[in-house]
């Protein structure tokens, strides 16, 4: 065997471990929407919903919108306290503590496209992904958000030049189809019924596009960093982003925030909160690792199988089901997925 051969099996094989991590991450992120979805039910939460939507007691919930932004906050900084946890046992189990401790100190070369990663994941993706399960379901969410992978890939070939086949693009406008499908035809839908919850659409976007933007930007940083360090050292700025900044801005603007924290230190939120900890957090962790190996665009592309695992796992476990819309424009965009990731892995580099 020469060592053109060598190479072409050498990069075999790191193909088929990163398409490994990123299903782990499709079925981990799937599953993930079962915690998220059952958590507005488990006291404080709905409890905090009630109270702000209808302060009064009359029964007119006038400030429901209100309520469920302020709910879809809290929630998504006990989802970021709670990964960042699984995260810390994760690293401690592997002894990275001191890896950590040195990319944390190099802000400029890594750090900092970590901390970048932290906003456009958290308070815009994750937060984005609670406002569409709040206003329109969780089915929605999980499919909605599925256009990300249009936004990492254009974004990872802008910024770093990584390389997009005819077939990808052909994958992306199979995807940005499937999008349309279920933004317009789900807007549609509700027109005719003379309504519209646009802020849930909103959140869908506030998803596709966070974690889209996120995973070109953690591209950047894995280029010189550890992914499982990478990823806590994100879900870290995203810690500080929620409890140091937003939560007490919540608290400044009237809302009772802080009383139904402290409120949450019950063993069902604790269950539930853990739960979804945990998926997200190895969910997260699959991810990351996916990237180095088959590059951003294939790994958000596998990803993206995480909508049709939510909704297998929303109908087995919740029996949801969601609108027809919904499900012809997932089905689309993970077509689309399956031909981004059908292409033939080059032996040359993905850059």
């Amino acid at each position: 065997m020469d060592i053109r051969e060598l190479k072409k099996l050498e990069n075999k094989r790191k193909m088929n471990k990163g398409y490994m991590w990123a299903l782990f991450c499709a079925i981990l992120w799937g599953i993930w929407y079962i915690p998220g979805t059952i958590i507005w039910a488990v006291p404080p939460f709905d409890a905090m919903w009630i109270n702000i939507a209808d302060p009064t007691g009359a029964g007119t919930y006038e400030n429901g919108t209100a309520a469920t932004l302020v709910v879809a906050v809290l929630i998504s900084a006990f989802n970021a306290l709670t990964v960042i946890l699984a995260l810390l046992v994760w690293n401690g189990v592997l002894g990275k503590f001191g890896e950590m401790t040195r990319t944390l100190k190099e802000f400029h070369p890594c750090s900092k496209w970590f901390f970048l990663a932290s906003i456009f994941g958290g308070p815009m993706a994750i937060l984005g992904s609670f406002i569409a399960i709040g206003f329109i379901g969780a089915g929605f969410a999980a499919v909605a958000a599925l256009l990300y992978p249009v936004i990492g890939s254009i974004l990872a070939r802008q910024w770093y030049g990584e390389q997009i086949s005819k077939r990808a693009w052909m994958g992306i406008l199979v995807i940005i189809v499937g999008g349309l499908t279920i933004f317009v035809g789900g807007a549609i839908a509700e027109i005719s019924a003379g309504s519209i919850n646009y802020i849930g659409y909103v959140g869908g976007l506030m998803a596709a596009l966070g974690w889209g933007i996120e995973g070109a930007i953690a591209g950047k940083g894995l280029d010189i960093a550890e992914p499982d360090v990478g990823i806590t050292l994100r879900f870290l700025g995203e810690n500080l982003i929620w409890w140091i900044i937003l939560v007490p801005a919540v608290a400044l603007a009237g809302y009772p925030v802080f009383e139904y924290a402290i409120a949450a230190f019950n063993p069902l939120s604790i269950m539930v909160l853990g739960f979804a900890g945990i998926t997200f957090g190895y969910c997260y962790v699959s991810w990351y690792k996916s990237f180095p190996l088959i590059g951003v665009g294939r790994g958000q592309g596998i990803g993206n199988l995480y909508g049709l695992c939510a909704v297998i796992f929303m109908y087995l476990f919740l029996a949801q089901v969601p609108a027809w819309t919904v499900l012809v424009g997932g089905a689309l965009c993970v077509l689309g997925s399956f031909v981004m990731i059908s292409e033939e892995a080059s032996e040359e580099s993905l850059r």
